[in-house]
């Protein structure tokens, strides 16, 4: 804890620029591109989803606005989000409130992932994206992550082994 792993993720949407050194993507500079180029390229998954007060639906649709109504669903069924989502009273148009109040942590993490996938961006950050999760919740997530992150190039910030298991490459 404390390290700096998150603050290293964050430079590479450039949340955060480096005060020295340089960041390559295909030994290109990141800071030789715009930051929109960058972003639109890069989805992050993280324990601390940001989402918004309104509809699922809409949540959704902020990576990719003029996303169908069919797209919607297909990215909400690969996150297993359309499981509690038709639980819901309004389905996929009930407002989940200020940061996703009325979800559990789980709901949350899983609309994040169902927002990356909608946005088919070819790097995918993960920071702690199953931290505090109980184990059902977990594998659900894991394999809604196996299936956003399949032939892209992904970039994994993890305490539980299991979530890292299958890597290229693993730093300690």
């Amino acid at each position: 804890s404390g390290s700096g792993k998150s603050t290293i993720l964050n430079l590479i949407p450039r949340i955060y620029d480096a005060q020295e050194g340089d960041i390559l993507i295909d030994n290109q500079s990141i800071y030789k591109s715009t930051i929109d180029s960058i972003r639109k390229n890069v989805s992050m998954v993280s324990q601390d989803t940001t989402l918004f007060d309104d509809t699922i639906k809409n949540n959704i649709k902020y990576a990719k606005e003029n996303a169908s109504d069919e797209e919607v669903h297909e990215v909400a069924k690969l996150s297993f989000c359309e499981e509690f989502i038709n639980k819901l009273p309004n389905k996929f148009e009930t407002v989940i409130g200020e940061n996703g109040t009325r979800l559990s942590g789980g709901e949350k993490q899983r609309l994040s992932i169902a927002r990356a996938m909608m946005k088919q961006s070819s790097i995918i950050l993960l920071d702690e994206a199953t931290s505090s999760l109980d184990a059902e919740t977990e594998s659900k997530i894991q394999e809604a992550l196996r299936i956003l992150t399949k032939n892209k190039t992904t970039i994994v910030i993890a305490h539980r082994l299991s979530t890292i298991l299958n890597s290229d490459n693993i730093y300690v």
